[in-house]
């Protein structure tokens, strides 16, 4: 079933931030579900500058839903552009040699599958069934058309709504790529956060025939450059490595060689632990940089966020990969950042667990058909560990 569902999405072209119809055909998963009588469903869509959002929450009807366990799968539904040289189709969802070829089969349709098919197949299934209409908990996965661009009308948006009607879930699960060899294999329980910053080191042009007349911008970086690239801004800790301040361009002149620069601009990126903020990493630069004249921008683009090892969330679902794969996951913070933070924003305790992203971006994009079915019944066992467990976890307020 979650085969057949992946290679459906995948032929929606959804380039960021095309929606084409998708969560109507997700949507209508749900259809043989609402025939039980004792199911309510919920669902609230947005669309803002060409952004739709999708919220849909299904629960006991005998329930009182201000106070109910709310579980939430999300993900994104668009891709990034294909580009060339692909031996298939980049939007067929093509079956060969035990993988699912095309753009977003790992980032990250193959883990909305996995979800979708994990909590339709639960839902209907007599056992859950029975202690699902006992419980006071709610079911939910949220989807956005734009996480792969600006995301400024996406989850971040949609969690907004959510919080106005009291919605927010208790706990979350993003269904990125985050496993290395096989799913399940890592659980992202954090992630660093992202610093960008540019400094401008001004100096004085001039002829290099009389050096003794400029002021070169260059040679004023060069005596500190080593106090800048790659240093640890601080000592990391068990969770996050240590920040480090990364150069990613540096430009100055004319392109000839007898004119020394006016100026010198240096772009930069720091993913910063918890340890360290724009405060203390502007402190420490501008430490570097006394005496010199410069301009400095620092822009935060995100903030660094963990989730307890400890947690209900990251116990039970570590329970959940130990039973079906007998192999015991790694948590980890490293890599890039995530929709998962606008839910730690919200106080969500929240993780990333998907299939392997070996390809992701990439040209013939492609998971295994293994890795979507182990990760569909990772997260039926967490529905039902979900369950047996929802009256020891707290509910929002």
């Amino acid at each position: 079933m979650p085969i057949q569902l992946l290679q459906k999405l995948i032929t929606y072209p959804t380039i960021t931030p095309k929606e084409c119809g998708i969560y109507q055909y997700i949507l209508s998963g749900f259809t043989p579900i609402l025939q039980n009588p004792n199911y309510q469903s919920l669902q609230i869509t947005q669309e803002k500058e060409g952004v739709k959002n999708c919220f849909y929450a299904i629960y006991p009807k005998s329930a009182n839903k201000e106070h109910l366990r709310h579980l939430c799968f999300a993900g994104h539904i668009d891709v990034v552009p294909t580009g060339e040289g692909w031996e298939v189709e980049p939007f067929s969802g093509k079956e060969k040699d035990g993988y699912i070829y095309g753009r977003g089969a790992q980032d990250m349709k193959g883990g909305i599958s996995s979800f979708i098919c994990a909590i339709t197949q639960s839902l209907q299934n007599p056992d859950f069934t029975k202690q699902f209409l006992q419980s006071q908990c709610m079911l939910s996965f949220l989807l956005t058309s734009d996480e792969e661009g600006d995301g400024i009308y996406g989850t971040r948006f949609m969690l907004a709504e959510l919080e106005s009607q009291n919605l927010l879930p208790d706990m979350c699960i993003v269904a990125e790529p985050t496993s290395t060899n096989s799913s399940g294999d890592m659980i992202k329980i954090g992630r660093r956060g992202s610093i960008n910053g540019t400094i401008i080191i001004q100096g004085k042009q001039g002829h290099v025939a009389y050096p003794q007349k400029c002021i070169n911008p260059i040679e004023l970086l060069g005596a500190k450059l080593g106090a800048l690239a790659g240093v640890a801004l601080d000592s990391g800790n068990a969770d996050f490595a240590k920040s480090q301040l990364v150069i990613t361009d540096i430009r100055g002149g004319m392109e000839v060689v007898n004119v020394t620069p006016q100026n010198l601009k240096i772009m930069f990126n720091i993913r910063n632990s918890p340890l360290s903020n724009e405060d203390s990493i502007r402190s420490y630069i501008e430490q570097v940089l006394q005496g010199l004249p410069y301009e400095l921008e620092l822009k935060t683009s995100s903030l660094p966020f963990i989730t307890k090892a400890d947690s209900p969330l990251v116990t039970l679902l570590c329970h959940a990969i130990k039973h079906i794969t007998h192999k015991s996951p790694e948590l980890s913070t490293s890599g890039g950042t995530s929709d998962a933070r606008f839910f730690a924003q919200y106080g969500v305790d929240v993780v990333e667990l998907g299939v392997p992203n070996d390809r992701i971006h990439a040209i013939n994009e492609r998971v295994s058909i293994g890795d979507i079915l182990l990760l569909r019944d990772i997260f039926i066992d967490f529905l039902a560990l979900f369950l047996e467990n929802a009256k020891s976890i707290e509910y929002k307020e």
